[in-house]
């Protein structure tokens, strides 16, 4: 009897193993990266925590707003500027981009580096935004020079 049901629902059975294997990659990928993906709550505890804030999005998105005082160093310039990081290895870094993308390649790469607590936002800035939390923009060139 079970074993008809089975044969009968094959597509559904097949799905479900497949959502399944997905859910276990995930989990163990994680695990496996030597970095978290965190919330908005928990990136707004590691920026009241001091964390040091890594926006990985190309200088004209950073110019667009950011988190903070981040610093901002592009994904594809990332492992040339390693020098712009924390010394200290075992400080806290929370690296973002727009969507999460970006920032989960650069957390992998900061973990390569020797750091240890790497914490990547799901869904960057766009997440951040969507959650209603503040975003910094760049000052102008303009406003610069006036407040001289």
């Amino acid at each position: 009897m079970l074993s008809e049901f089975v044969q009968e629902q094959m597509l559904l059975f097949v799905a479900l193993a497949i959502i399944i294997a997905m859910l276990v990659y995930s989990y163990i990928g994680e695990r496996l990266s030597g970095f978290k993906s965190v919330s908005t709550d928990e990136a707004t505890r590691l920026f009241n925590d001091d964390a040091f804030l890594l926006d990985v999005r190309a200088s004209n998105e950073y110019k667009e707003g950011f988190i903070g005082n981040a610093k901002n160093v592009s994904v594809s310039d990332l492992k040339d500027q390693m020098n712009v990081l924390p010394k200290n290895k075992e400080q806290s870094i929370l690296v973002y981009c727009l969507s999460g993308i970006r920032s989960s390649k650069a957390a992998s790469a900061l973990v390569k580096a020797g750091h240890t607590n790497v914490f990547n936002l799901s869904g960057g800035i766009n997440a951040w935004k969507a959650a209603g939390l503040p975003v910094a923009k760049a000052k102008s060139k303009k406003a610069k020079k006036r407040g001289k």
